[in-house]
């Protein structure tokens, strides 16, 4: 059994896909998938929390993966796994959510929903991101 939060993750990282992918609105793509999940309150809550907070912060997470993963320019990453980066980073630095469980479910979602290589490539870049964050 999925956890909530681990849930609302997925979902969120499908909306982000999608609008990267499509251009849809946000809100109109989170309702759709929540609604197909028919998903309790607490997981619509923290998706949309999720969903909004990075692209509120978009151009700073953004700014992050430029940073620390210098030899992908943001454009060129796969979409999926962008997307994985750009939640975890939010997570990490905007959210609070402590750095090892920030990894940990997006190296996850990576395993699920990503190549071969994108949880050797999400946690590398996240490891890099969690120095940003003191006492860890």
């Amino acid at each position: 059994m999925t956890g909530v939060r681990r849930k609302a993750r997925i979902l969120a990282l499908q909306a982000l896909y999608e609008i990267d992918s499509t251009g849809h609105e946000a809100e109109i793509a989170l309702s759709r998938l929540l609604a197909r999940e028919q998903s309790s309150e607490e997981t619509s809550t923290f998706a949309s929390e999720l969903l909004n907070g990075v692209i509120r912060n978009r151009e700073g997470i953004d700014e992050n993966i430029r940073r620390f993963a210098p030899a992908w320019p943001v454009a060129q990453i796969p979409t999926v796994d962008r997307s994985i980066l750009r939640l975890a980073i939010f997570e990490i630095l905007f959210n609070k959510t402590p750095v090892k469980v920030a990894i940990n479910e997006a190296v996850e979602l990576a395993k699920r929903f990503g190549s071969d290589n994108s949880p050797k490539f999400v946690n590398g870049v996240l490891g890099s991101v969690s120095s940003l964050v003191v006492g860890q």
